[in-house]
């Protein structure tokens, strides 16, 4: 019977009919799901990781350039997430939002590929960047653009594969409820960090040894299996639709509180003052933020409340639960804006071209690919997560004696502090690199590699994934915990709205220093050839960015 209750859930209706049992959500969903999920990662991270040399090189575009289309690009993909959850959740559902993103990132995928199989989607070849060479027309940009355009929607709508697996194993009325959602997450967390380590490294490989056809084919029809294997488990699914839109109850909360505003507020723990759904277990809102409680207060009750116990001007009288969904957005905002600078940083294009530079043969036959040396803060991340959670937790709860958690808002703090080391680190390193380059006279040379090991570049992507480790899943639990459970869509995609402000600050701090540090003749901080730039000036600026929203943090906290 327990095997039975973690594979499927039964129905209400079919419990009480005599007809032979049919499995319906529960654990049997999840390979779907994961698949899903785990597959569109390898196939969107595979793409994007010598995306900026594809830029350069087949669009003829400088450096600058392609960095401001690629965090453009980061900030579009992480915002689209948010607009997934407040859409998919009341209109489309969770199962169509999953869907359509899937579909349409194939879409972009496959535009994306014809741009490397058709020669008249991009400029013609050049030996090297010249005036000679002819840059990318209207309509070339156009195709690439939209490429990507389709890519970020569709990242939208498969944000919510997370929160729609949660509803499927996520049920009442099964007993096991908290194993199942133990053993989903656990899984689903494994299988995606797995699908990066693959497109870090496999794809990775495919681009730099059998070229861009085939290395964006590969990622285009990982994508049409994710999207197939999603819809074959269709009719396992259960698809639950939120009758109500997030935007339209905080707009009608802002309004009610307003209108209401010279109301006095009842007395506390009377729920017969208060509106709220039959079915809530909210009666009364929290003392939190109580200038919006006077949205919910009941002033006559025969005046204002319909037959069937719904409000009758819903712009006048809002439900206990609304207040309390529009209550939790406004509390994470300040801890949330600290979570900015995780995301402010040089484009993380300059880090390929910082491995390019740099020896990295593992044998004198080997050379590792560079754009697979982000594996090594996925590598840390996961490391940490395990240490943390198998050792120094139970290892700490033993010697005090006491179960031992740090909170989340303290993991968000060591995150921070963390990452600023990260800053401080990838400066240091980039000031030794470049001496050591014009050293070995490599000043004028983009192709010169150094006799140097690209591994010291591990030290600040080891304390990267660190910081993500702590600062990341620190975010995500604070969220889960702050908002209702009828948000967990808006709370799974939350953190990402962090990473659009991110990528939008670090794409203006990228221009400006372009700008400020090349006026007149001066030689500017960017440049095409990374051995006559000064990106760590560029460093030690984020990184005292860094500093500051560390004090920041401690007010907000």
């Amino acid at each position: 019977m327990e095997k039975e209750a973690l594979l499927c859930s039964v129905d209400a209706d079919e419990m009480v009919s005599q007809q032979p049992k049919r499995c319906k959500a529960g654990l049997i969903t999840m390979p779907f799901i994961i698949a899903n999920e785990a597959l569109a990662r390898m196939a969107s991270l595979g793409l994007l990781s010598n995306m900026i040399l594809y830029l350069m090189g087949s669009y003829k575009l400088h450096l600058g350039q392609a960095t401001q289309i690629l965090l453009l690009f980061s900030a579009a993909s992480n915002f689209t997430p948010i607009v997934g959850a407040f859409v998919a959740d009341p209109y489309l559902g969770r199962f169509l939002g999953v869907g359509l993103g899937s579909a349409v990132s194939f879409l972009g995928m496959t535009l994306l590929w014809l741009t490397a199989m058709i020669p008249a989607a991009r400029p013609p070849a050049c030996s090297h960047l010249t005036e000679g060479c002819k840059s990318a027309t209207k309509g070339q940009m156009t195709m690439l653009l939209s490429a990507f355009s389709l890519m970020s929607i569709g990242n939208g709508g498969r944000s919510c594969s997370i929160a729609f697996g949660a509803d499927q194993v996520n049920r009442k009325d099964n007993p096991n409820n908290h194993r199942i959602l133990e053993i989903f997450f656990s899984w689903y967390y494994a299988f995606t960090t797995i699908s990066v380590i693959i497109a870090l490294t496999g794809i990775v490989y495919i681009q730099d040894h059998l070229g861009w056809k085939i290395g964006f084919g590969v990622p285009a029809a990982l994508m049409l299996l994710s999207t197939l294997l999603f819809f074959l488990a269709s009719p396992l699914y259960v698809k639950v639709t939120r009758r109500t839109s997030l935007f339209t109850g905080f707009a009608q909360v802002t309004v009610a509180a307003y209108k209401n505003r010279k109301l006095s507020l009842p007395p506390k723990n009377s729920p017969k003052f208060y509106h709220h759904n039959k079915d809530s277990d909210l009666v009364v809102p929290t003392d939190k933020l109580r200038f919006l409680n006077k949205a919910c207060v009941i002033k006559e009750h025969e005046q204002v409340i319909a037959p069937d116990g719904s409000a009758i001007n819903p712009w006048r009288l809002c439900t206990v639960d609304q207040v309390e969904e529009l209550k939790a957005i406004v509390r994470v905002i300040p801890l949330w804006s600290t979570g900015i600078m995780m995301s402010l940083n040089i484009g993380g294009s300059f880090g390929l071209f910082q491995a390019k530079s740099l020896d990295r043969h593992i044998t004198s036959h080997f050379e590792v690919p560079a754009g697979s040396f982000s594996v090594i803060m996925v590598a840390a991340l996961f490391i940490c997560i395990v240490l943390y959670n198998r050792i120094l937790i139970p290892l700490a709860s033993k010697i005090r004696g006491k179960p031992i958690r740090i909170s989340a808002k303290r993991r968000m703090g060591i995150g921070l502090l963390v990452s600023f080391l990260h800053l401080v680190t990838a400066a240091t390193f980039e000031t030794i690199r470049r001496k050591k380059a014009i050293k070995e006279g490599y000043l004028n040379d983009t192709h010169g590699v150094l006799k140097m090991s690209a591994l010291w570049l591990a030290p600040q992507l080891c304390l990267g994934g660190i910081a993500e480790a702590f600062n990341g899943i620190g975010q995500n639990e604070f969220y889960y915990t702050e908002f209702p459970r009828t948000m967990s869509s808006v709370a799974a995609s939350f953190s990402g709205l962090g990473m659009v402000a991110g990528n939008l600050v670090s794409s203006f701090v990228f221009i400006t220093i372009e700008n400020v540090t090349s006026r007149g003749e001066k030689e500017g901080w960017i440049s095409d050839n990374i051995n006559q730039g000064r990106f760590y000036k560029y460093y030690w600026v984020i990184a005292g960015f860094s500093a500051l929203n560390l004090l920041y943090y401690l007010v907000c906290s």
